[in-house]
């Protein structure tokens, strides 16, 4: 708290993104007062553009960032750049430090810090990011449709991933690379779709110029293929909560690590939400928005509630001193 024990803010958002921003402006939208501190380091930076982003098709990721803030300010709402070192329980709120030393405090904190792809040891992987090396069939799949697209196991959901990426293009290989054998029926689920199995351990990715050329194996086959999709781990940026004791876990899906959250945003510690990547590891940029939005208007009724409470205790503490006074007439 300030030294006359107001807090600086209503509500704390930590990141940025679609969520953070989503979640700002309802807050702001509410008369509530906000701050939203952001690193400046998106997920989706090397994407040339976001999809099935209704009303926003094709809009670069930076350009979107920088209108949720205009909106977000046009509402009264701060934006900060910085980064968050940590958060602890102080008094009825929080307090949030940041790199710089500065400590902001709130009432409320919404985290929407996304997360971190970790990708598997194949050398060329992240200078390709973004662009022909992918993730996503419903984020890039049409950018990449109709070419010569390869899948490289990496996770629990490759054989799924190969599958929706077989409905873009006729030619769709399955790089089995070190992933345990294939089961017999999804083996004879990509044979029925026609999707070459191709086994061995994957090395590099080649490029000719600035564009993906083709996949190289350790025993030096070279498979050419115009995009590649990976599925990689997805980790939540939550290690600066740690102090708060905000659990971060296992994904039920095995694809990584989130902050379990009810319905809502709601987290394990009181007065503080969630929302976005940070734990829906699978949430596109409008999910992610709409769930910031939602978290926002959750924490709204929260304080709404909280201080309609202490106005019944208020005037209910008035009560006796009232009666004595109306005795004295």
């Amino acid at each position: 708290m300030t030294e006359n024990g107001a807090y600086d803010y209503d509500v704390v958002v930590i990141g940025g993104g679609a969520a953070g921003l989503s979640g700002a402006v309802s807050l702001a939208r509410s008369r509530r007062s906000v701050a939203v501190v952001d690193a400046g380091e998106p997920r989706n930076a090397p994407a040339e553009g976001v999809h099935v982003l209704l009303g926003r098709e094709g809009i670069a990721p930076r350009e979107l960032v920088a209108r949720g803030r205009e909106e977000l300010r046009g509402y009264g709402g701060e934006v900060i750049e910085g980064r968050v070192v940590g958060a602890a329980r102080e008094g009825d709120g929080f307090a949030v430090r940041l790199a710089d030393g500065a400590i902001l405090r709130s009432r409320r904190l919404l985290v929407t810090t996304g997360l971190v792809d970790e990708f598997p040891g194949v050398a060329g992987l992240a200078e390709r990011w973004g662009r022909d090396v992918v993730h996503c069939p419903y984020c890039h799949g049409w950018e990449v449709r109709g070419q010569r697209i390869g899948v490289l196991s990496a996770g629990p959901m490759s054989v799924h991933q190969v599958l929706l990426m077989r409905q873009l293009s006729d030619d769709v290989v399955f790089f089995a690379h070190t992933a345990p054998p294939l089961e017999a029926e999804d083996r004879e689920r990509l044979a029925a779709r026609g999707i070459e199995v191709v086994e061995g351990e994957v090395a590099a990715v080649r490029t000719d110029g600035d564009r993906l050329s083709g996949v190289r194996l350790a025993d030096g086959r070279v498979v050419e293929r115009d995009a590649l999709a990976i599925a990689t781990r997805m980790v939540a940026r939550a290690a600066f909560l740690a102090e708060l004791g905000l659990p971060v876990r296992e994904h039920p899906m095995g694809v990584g690590e989130h902050v379990p959250t009810e319905a809502g945003g709601r987290t394990a510690v009181p007065g503080v939400w969630a929302a976005g990547n940070v734990t829906d590891l699978m949430a596109q940029v409008g999910a992610a928005a709409a769930a910031g939005t939602m978290a926002g208007a959750q924490i709204n009724g929260d304080l709404v509630m909280e201080e309609a409470d202490r106005a019944v205790e208020r005037m209910r503490a008035q009560r006796p001193s009232a009666a004595a006074a109306a005795a004295d007439l």
